[in-house]
């Protein structure tokens, strides 16, 4: 049985039909059809119970996709090890932040492509949090502070970051000084997440309140600039907005916690050559610009 015919019969499964299927191969429906109609052909069994929203597993299907998904996997690991030293090829998915992954972590994934001409990589740049078992990345890049997740996670860089705010703002309704003045002010967030702060050696929570939310921290700073309020932003995001004017530090008093870059990646007990590669570049990237990062 073809070991590309197994695969596909995998991403299908995992992605609930042939058309999601496609699109996470990046292959045509047509390709996935017949790749799946040889798998249960040479099986003798239906895998695949077509409806009009997608594909659901027969019990065969659903004992086959186990099987099928660690052959697959133990095929890869068997490639990586032959393959000469250095050397990359096949797919690599990976999940980034669209506030500043385009910008920032873009040019490590291009220079990735540059040295591994074998190397297929497919990115997909949102800031939600994307499932990577169930839409089939082989990992993604998280900045911040991580939620507690059955993922693996590798740290590849300190992230810091500041409260921000126009002049005009501050003009308007002045700066707040304490943590507890911080709510009477009018905070810019991603959603109803809480804000933590140093004081001295003691980390304090608050809970800002604000009538402008967005999902997309670029977003969040051009707010910030526009006078709308207060910005709880990383420094890569607001350096540019701060040497020039258009926005100035706040509560400096009580620094924000340093948080970090991250590649996760699905549980398994070892990553692939594929992610271990752009762990390492990533880490090389933050230590050769720090000044870019705001370290």
């Amino acid at each position: 049985m073809d070991i590309e015919d197994l695969q596909t019969f995998v991403a299908v499964a995992d992605a609930g039909g042939v058309s999601a299927g496609a699109r996470r191969l990046g292959i045509s429906k047509s390709i996935v059809s017949r790749r799946l109609f040889r798998v249960e052909a040479e099986l003798g069994v239906q895998l695949l119970a077509r409806t009009t929203r997608g594909a659901a597993l027969t019990e065969a299907g659903i004992t086959f996709r186990d099987h099928a998904a660690r052959a697959s996997a133990e095929i890869d690991a068997a490639r990586e090890t032959i393959l000469p030293t250095g050397e990359l090829r096949g797919r690599l998915r990976v999940a980034m932040p669209l506030s500043f992954g385009p910008t920032h972590f873009a040019p490590v994934l291009a220079e990735m492509a540059r040295h591994h001409p074998q190397l297929h990589i497919h990115t997909s740049y949102s800031d939600r949090f994307v499932d990577l078992i169930a839409e089939g990345f082989d990992c993604a890049i998280r900045v911040g502070y991580l939620q507690d997740s059955n993922l693996i996670a590798k740290r590849v860089g300190p992230i810091y970051g500041k409260l921000v705010a126009s002049p005009d703002y501050i003009k308007a309704h002045g700066s707040p000084e304490t943590v507890e003045q911080l709510v009477n002010h009018q905070a810019l967030m991603q959603g109803t997440e809480a804000w933590q702060f140093m004081d001295g050696d003691k980390i304090v929570t608050a809970q800002p309140q604000g009538r402008f939310k967005a999902d997309n921290a670029t977003a969040l700073a051009a707010a910030a600039a526009a006078g709308l309020g207060i910005a709880w932003l990383p420094d890569c995001i607001t350096h540019e907005y701060v040497a020039s004017g258009a926005l100035v530090p706040v509560m400096t008093r009580y620094p924000v916690p340093p948080g970090a870059a991250y590649v996760v990646r699905p549980p398994g007990q070892h990553p692939t050559r594929k992610v271990r590669v752009l762990i390492e570049m990533l880490i090389e990237c933050f230590a050769r610009n720090p000044d870019v990062w705001g370290v």
